[in-house]
């Protein structure tokens, strides 16, 4: 069935805005006077074809060219004649239309690096080379990573095309989400605070997900495609409906050697993708090889509590601040409301046992904790300093000492303002905005008309 979008923009200063939507099942339009041109705003989660046609008088329609909306949003810049025109926007799945990968995606003519990214000598030692998790089934290739970048942000992978895995892993938030709760395909909430992905490529234990229950990230990245509340899609309709598209075919041949999908190479170009999201390039990369002299005062006393009386190496660990090969209970409640790991394994030694991300990019990544219940750095540090819970499954190195005064007890820091305002200063250390802005960890569709 056709669709229609009929609207009319008078000519206004060029400051001004007009915005319209009407209904067309899926698609609604603005309209948006920019400068010397009309931008028609095309929000279509159907991803159809329109074409344009303009008329002075209603009476007689002149047709213009035929768009493709490519990932539910397209921007079609109109140049201005006259004083008033009315524009009709009709779908027209007949006309012929480029669905390629120039038509549909912003990529470069040679694909960039994922694969052997520039890192700093200190995140190339043997030790952090050991805490890679790459499976040799699925080693990072730039094709491979490319492919899983533009499925990164396809709507597509949601039933109704209206999410991707970057709306609830937000580049600009550290690939988290600033929601305490990211909302779903159909409005729901998850029950999960949306972890950030930096670094995801050194987590040593491989087990995905606060509670652990994804063995591998090639595993962890198709099970939000499935969940009822998180993306709702089975995987057989979502190979259908990327084979349609013609410019996967053409990045399945790149990846894979041959056009076709499947849920096995779609976990494995996510999983790479996921792989390349790495930090090296943040004020405390920088220290490292300056003997931190570009710290501030306040900074250098953070990191001296951080590797020393905080004790926080304990569980993030090594230039990457990951947790090695433990997993921890850091007393945030007793009892716990999610059992985190053990919610799955229903076994009373694993109640509030949850995965420790890495500490990269953490000033971006608020709010923190599995259920998002501190909104800044400064809430979980004052955590830390007096708040600890003494529960059973309580983590050893978040107890005191055998021989301390208080041996078994919750180990709290007791800082002044002054070392926890330092402790702060020292984690905004590990920003890496190079990370979040990097044009190849980027959304890469076509949004605007050429």
């Amino acid at each position: 069935m056709k669709k229609l979008l009929l609207f009319a923009a008078t000519i206004l200063p060029a400051s001004a805005e007009v915005s319209a939507q009407l209904p067309a099942e899926s698609a609604t339009t603005r309209i948006l006077h920019e400068g010397d041109q009309i931008v028609l705003e095309v929000h279509d989660s159907g991803n159809h074809t329109w074409r344009v046609q303009t008329s002075d008088t209603l009476g007689t329609w002149t047709n213009g060219d035929t768009r493709r909306v490519f990932n539910g949003t397209l921007r079609i810049p109109m140049p201005i004649e006259g004083t008033k025109r009315f524009f009709r926007l009709n779908t027209d799945e007949a006309g012929a239309f480029a669905s390629d990968s120039d038509s549909a995606l912003l990529l470069p003519a040679t694909f960039l690096n994922h694969a052997t990214p520039a890192l700093p000598p200190h995140l190339l030692t043997p030790a952090i080379r050991g805490q890679d998790n790459t499976p040799v089934s699925n080693p990072t290739t730039n094709a491979g990573a490319t492919l899983g970048r533009v499925l990164f942000y396809d709507k597509r992978l949601s039933a109704n095309q209206t999410i991707s895995c970057a709306s609830c892993h937000q580049a600009a938030h550290g690939f988290s989400d600033p929601r305490r709760f990211s909302v779903g395909f159909d409005g729901g909430l998850t029950d999960r605070n949306s972890m950030g992905l930096t670094n995801a490529k050194y987590y040593l234990r491989e087990n995905y997900f606060w509670d652990e229950r994804a063995a591998t990230l090639e595993e962890q990245v198709l099970q939000p495609i499935q969940n009822s509340i998180e993306m709702g899609m089975t995987l057989d309709l979502l190979v259908t409906r990327l084979s349609a598209e013609p410019f996967y075919g053409e990045l399945f041949i790149d990846a894979f050697g041959s056009a076709t999908v499947n849920s096995d190479r779609i976990s494995k170009a996510l999983a790479q993708f996921v792989r390349s999201i790495i930090s090296g390039q943040s004020k405390y990369d920088a220290g490292v090889a300056s003997g931190f002299t570009n710290f501030t005062a306040q900074e250098n006393q953070g990191r001296q509590i951080f590797n020393g009386a905080g004790n926080c190496t304990a569980c993030h660990g090594s230039d990457n601040f990951v947790p090695g090969n433990a997993i921890f209970n850091n007393g945030l409640e007793n009892p716990y409301i999610d059992k985190g790991v053990g919610r799955v394994s229903g076994l009373p030694q694993d109640e509030g046992l949850f995965k420790v991300p890495s500490l990269r990019n953490i000033e971006l990544t608020a709010p923190y904790m599995h259920d998002g219940r501190f909104a800044t750095l400064e809430q979980v540090v004052d955590f830390y300093s007096t708040g600890v819970v003494n529960h059973p499954n309580l983590s050893p190195q978040l107890r005191n000492p055998p021989g301390a005064p208080g041996a078994g007890q919750p180990r709290r820091l007791n800082l002044t303002t002054a070392q926890k305002a330092a402790l702060v200063a020292f984690l905004r250390t590990l920003t890496d905005t190079a990370v979040t802005t990097d044009t190849k960890l980027q959304d890469p569709f076509r949004y605007e008309a050429e």
